[in-house]
This record gives C-alpha cells, structure tokens and sequence, in this order.
C-alpha cells in the first residue's frame, strides 16, 4: 500500500530528500521568480533525477506552507516511515561492535526534536528511539529544522519504551539517562561503546520510569546563574562528548 504523503518545506531539507530517497518525491512546488541559486538548484536536482517541478504563485506557496518558513519551495513526499523496534534489535544483534542510539522520552516541540536529529546524524548516529504516545512526530516542521537529516536517519515509534530499553540491553547496550539533578557529570564518566542515550522532555526530564530503566544517570556542569540547557543543546553537548571519547581512544 502507498505511504501517505506530506509536504515538506526548505531547500536542504528537498535537496537531501532527493538525493537520499528521490522516488518518495512525487512533485517540488516552487515560486514563481525563484531566482536564488539554491532555489535553482532545487530545480536542476529535481529535473535531473526526474521528479516533476510545477512553479505556483508565491501566495500560493505561503498558503501550502500554513506560516512555516519555506524559502519557495515545497515538495510533496511519501510520508518518512516509522520503523519497528523489533527491526532494530535485529540490526544490533548481528553485530557487538561500538554503537549509540539516541532514545527521546517525550518531547513536544518539533523544532527541539528536528534539531537533535540534525546533531544525531552530524555526529555518526543511525538509529533514534520515540514513544508511540506523547511524543512530537516526524513533521514538515522537523524535517525542515533537522535541515534534511531525518532522511539519513532510522526512526522508530516504540509502544513501550521500558520494553524496548530492556530488550537493548539484552543485546549489550549500557543506558545513560541526561538529568540535571545527576551528581556525575557527563566528562566524569567514560562511556560504553554501545550505549543508549536518553533524553527527555522539555518540561519534565526523563520520566521515573524510564530513569529507573537508565544504567546512570549524568549531566552536564552549570556554571552560570541558569539552571539548565534547552534540550537540544544539551543533548549536542552530551553527543559531542561521546565524539571526543571516541577520538580520544584512537589517538592513544
């Protein structure tokens, strides 16, 4: 059966989406008098791998757009598929080498989701871990603030994301839980090669829950009078820590 379709906005986010996957592009919709060069590239990368481009009026774009920021050009895709968890175990148990997947536990705003996933993707992550309930989804919104790196990366919807962590750690996965209150902080601490990164909420942190399910808990060193990270950015330091571990452990 054919995937649902969506729109999604923003020229990186078209641009990767028709190199990555371009027979999920069913149509690019541009503005009339798009004379950008990136807008044009659009254009030539469309054309050259086939996809159809129809030009509308700029009023109509805006329309499509419903106020998100579309740089005059859409494309209607085939909706990005969530994935099964039970795939993801089978993937990682075919291997006991290094690996991290990153597990969000409940956030709401799209452009915090959008954002981690660029910083997932920039630094080597494949897999990333939702809730089925509670939880933003993959949105034109989150496509166009992860500037076309959802499409690089594995989503998976899991129903019970206690089940899924107990199951991970089945196949060697270590967890650690991002929380402000942690009294070790995340450069404290050398981490597992195959680790589960879990983040959550924008309001609430990680649920009990899933803390409990966490193998430690860290977080990151506050210096200034406020309190704690956006989500996002906290999560690009965490991630950015694992990278300089890594880095580190080569050059020895």
């Amino acid at each position: 059966m054919d995937r649902e379709k969506q729109l999604i906005f923003g020229i990186h986010p078209i641009l990767e989406k028709l190199k990555v996957s371009p027979g999920d592009v069913e149509e690019v919709i541009m503005a009339d008098g798009s004379s950008r060069s990136a807008s044009r590239s659009v254009d030539a990368a469309a054309r050259r791998v086939g996809v159809r481009v129809n030009f509308v009026s700029p009023a109509v774009l805006d329309r499509l757009a419903a106020g998100q920021r579309h740089q005059g050009v859409a494309a209607k895709i085939a909706a990005i598929p969530y994935l099964q968890v039970s795939s993801l175990l089978e993937s990682v148990s075919a291997s006991s080498g290094p690996e991290q997947i990153l597990i969000l536990d409940g956030l709401t705003d799209p452009h915090n989701f959008g954002a981690l996933l660029r910083t997932a993707e920039a630094v080597g992550i494949e897999h990333v871990i939702i809730p089925k309930d509670r939880s933003v989804g993959v949105t034109a919104v989150v496509v166009k603030a992860s500037a076309g790196a959802v499409h690089h990366l594995k989503i998976y919807k899991a129903t019970n994301l206690r089940r899924a962590i107990d199951s991970l750690k089945g196949q060697g996965f270590w967890f650690a839980g991002l929380d402000v209150q942690a009294k070790e902080a995340i450069y404290d601490r050398v981490l597992p090669e195959r680790l589960g990164i879990v983040l959550g909420s924008e309001g609430e942190g990680i649920r009990p829950l899933i803390r409990q399910q966490c193998d430690f808990l860290v977080s990151i060193p506050m210096a200034g009078e406020i309190a704690s990270l956006n989500v996002a950015v906290a999560g690009a330091v965490f991630l950015y820590e694992l990278v300089r571990q890594k880095r580190a452990k080569t050059q020895r």
